[in-house]
């Protein structure tokens, strides 16, 4: 029996996920959060041997929550779900020690079969995913937007990337904004975060560090 648990703040998609596995012979749901501070409760209560983890949590970004998950429990295989493809989220969900990354459209038997297989020691990664984020190795931003987020990085406000740069505020914002946009990243920390995870930042932003894979992955869907 496959003990796991599930850590999802949308209550009905978290219903559904317990209904979908307790129906199957050789799963079982041990806990359920809503959140990443019940994390260490639950795991030391269920034992889980296979946890999912939303990327979205609410108090904590789910690759961190992983990461403390496998702290305090480092037998235990984890799959990252998320809502949608951003750069650098795979990498960052391999480099914290998960086994899975997959999307939350994916379908019920592939999420079944994934639960099976990332218990039985292998990786399993959502198959556009993975393509996406080869698609995604180069840097998606100009190298004036590049610039621009560099000086973000070192902590300088609008004002004073514009004189910098020599731009108008009102530039440094439109440059920020598509920054954010193209990078999918919600905050402009967000971004820089995004990009200095990816390499971006350095030696004008080409290819991204190569991300530590302890071993070749099955990809699928």
């Amino acid at each position: 029996m496959i003990r796991v648990l599930l850590a999802e703040n949308v209550h009905l998609f978290r219903s559904g996920l317990v209904a979908l596995l307790d129906g199957e012979p050789d799963i079982r749901v041990v806990e359920t959060v809503d959140c990443a501070r019940k994390l260490p409760a639950a795991a030391a209560h269920g034992r889980p041997e296979v946890a999912l983890v939303d990327l979205g949590l609410p108090d904590l970004d789910g690759v961190d929550a992983a990461a403390g998950l496998l702290g305090l429990l480092p037998g235990c295989r984890v799959i990252i779900m998320a809502e949608r493809r951003r750069p650098g989220d795979l990498r960052r969900a391999v480099a914290a020690g998960a086994e899975g990354f997959l999307l939350k459209d994916t379908s019920p038997a592939r999420l079944i079969q994934a639960i099976r297989d990332v218990a039985n020691g292998e990786r399993v990664i959502d198959a556009e995913l993975a393509f996406a984020e080869l698609a995604t190795s180069r840097s998606p931003l100009t190298p004036r937007e590049l610039e621009v987020l560099r000086e973000t990085a070192k902590g300088a406000t609008v004002a004073e990337t514009a004189r910098s740069l020599f731009l108008a505020t009102g530039t440094v914002r439109n440059y920020l904004a598509r920054i954010v946009s193209k990078v999918g990243a919600r905050t402009r920390l967000e971004a820089v975060a995004i990009a200095e995870e990816n390499g971006w930042l350095g030696g004008g932003g080409g290819m991204p560090r190569t991300p530590r894979v302890p071993r070749s992955p099955r990809v699928g869907r």
